[in-house]
């Protein structure tokens, strides 16, 4: 009996993915639990294992391929113990291919063309007249046809350029297909893909494709930043204190070989602030305001081709020492693409420190459906008035960014002033 084995979602939002590598090749036994593929997420590569027991028989997807849609078939197994084969199938196309002919079937009469055409069908004819083909997949043709959109006027962001069920769902319903202006619409001024040959010749730069991080961080950012209200709220902190209890904190765990930096204090910081005004640990969703019971704090990690955030849950419960640890193993593994999904999602607060960049100011934008995210500069001495005297001290500055449909100007400045006073006071953390 054949099985095929699917491409399957590795996350809750997966949609597509990249074989990046075969462990197996047709003629291999496998048994559940054998590692047959690695494949390549938005956030990470992680590796797929059987659940069947059998023999491959075909491998429907080459490695290397990009943008495999979930549940389409990649590859088939011959079952223990035989039976009816089933018919063969045509192995999906190689990357850049076009797919293959289908067999006609017998012309037909066309009929003649409706006295009012949707926008969808508009397009395709307009389409079939000047030759083009709308790149589209069937389930975006079956939405647009239904919901009124042109799809000519969509740009997709599939494989290919192919529109696929995201783009459909974004696109104005039951408009027809504006007609472009002299100066262009908004949209494609601010279109990063449409690089005109008259403002940059075609051998002056070189084109970097998209990887799933960068499509997926572009596509939710723009999102948060558009559709999020959100304002920034800025201080400045002393940390000479802290400085010094982390000098004071590493010398007691040297035996151990833990060493807690600033931004792990700072995680606890946020952490303990966040228990302390749980009207601010929250998310807007459409049904109310999520309040969450526990300070699950996201932390930005750089990584090739984007940004990743790692979680430290339940991080008010935790020690310097155990959130140290665990950040350092976030952190190497985020940089290897290894997490899994349960440590980059289900984050209720971020933290983003570009200080060790001398960034001394920034404001980061949110990172959805959390309520608030806090940018830190780097620490430096400045020239401070402290009891009407003029003294040097080590001085933060730090802004918080909120959701402006969950966390006020009240609330987001109540969460500073005692994060403020954790930081500049840590043995608090203690109490």
């Amino acid at each position: 009996m054949t099985t095929p084995i699917t491409m399957p979602a590795l996350s809750p939002t997966m949609e597509e993915g990249n074989l990046a590598k075969w462990h197996v090749k047709v003629g291999d036994k496998v048994k559940p639990g054998d590692i047959i593929a690695e494949i390549e997420t938005d956030k990470a590569t992680m590796e797929v294992e059987a659940v069947d027991e059998g023999t491959v028989t075909k491998l429907l997807v080459e490695e290397g391929a990009q943008g495999v849609k979930v549940n389409a078939v990649i590859a088939e197994l011959d079952g223990e113990g035989g039976g009816a084969k089933a018919p063969d199938r045509p192995a999906l196309p190689k990357v850049g291919e076009p797919p293959a002919k289908v067999p006609s079937k017998p012309e037909s009469v066309a009929p003649p063309p409706k006295a009012n055409p949707s926008p969808q069908e508009s397009g395709e004819r307009a389409a079939a007249t000047s030759g083009a083909r709308i790149k589209a997949s069937p389930l975006a043709k079956r939405l647009a046809k239904a919901d009124g959109v042109d799809l000519l006027a969509l740009k997709g962001s599939g494989p290919h350029g192919r529109i696929i069920k995201a783009d459909v769902l974004k696109a104005p319903k039951g408009g027809a297909r504006q007609a472009p202006t002299a100066g262009g619409s908004i949209t494609s001024l601010i279109e990063p893909a449409l690089l005109d040959d008259r403002v940059y010749a075609p051998d002056s730069y070189e084109l970097i494709s998209l990887d799933g991080v960068r499509k997926v961080t572009a596509r939710r950012l723009t999102q948060s930043f558009m559709q999020v209200p959100h304002f920034p709220l800025t201080i400045d902190l002393e940390i000479d204190h802290l400085l010094s209890a982390r000098v004071r904190i590493n010398e007691a765990a040297a035996a151990s070989g833990t060493k807690v930096s600033v931004n792990d204090m700072l995680i606890k910081a946020c952490a303990m602030a966040l228990m302390t005004h749980p009207d601010a640990n929250a998310s807007y969703t459409d049904k109310g305001v999520a309040q969450h019971k526990s300070a699950h704090v996201s932390v930005a990690v750089a990584i090739p081709g984007g940004l990743i955030t790692p979680v430290v849950r339940d991080a008010q419960t935790k020690g310097l020492a155990q959130i140290a640890t665990e950040m350092k193993d976030l952190a190497a593994r985020a940089r290897d693409k290894k997490l899994k999904p349960q440590e980059y999602m289900g984050g209720t607060f971020s933290i983003s420190n570009l200080g060790m960049m001398g960034i001394r100011q920034f404001a980061s934008i949110l990172n959805p459906p959390e309520g608030m995210i806090l940018s830190v500069g780097a620490g430096e001495k400045r020239v401070v008035v402290k009891e009407d005297k003029v003294v040097i001290a080590t001085m933060m500055t730090v802004t918080l960014t909120c959701d402006h449909r969950v966390v006020d100007g009240a609330t987001g400045a109540r969460w500073l002033a005692t994060f403020k006073q954790f930081v500049e006071t840590p043995e608090a953390m203690l109490l």
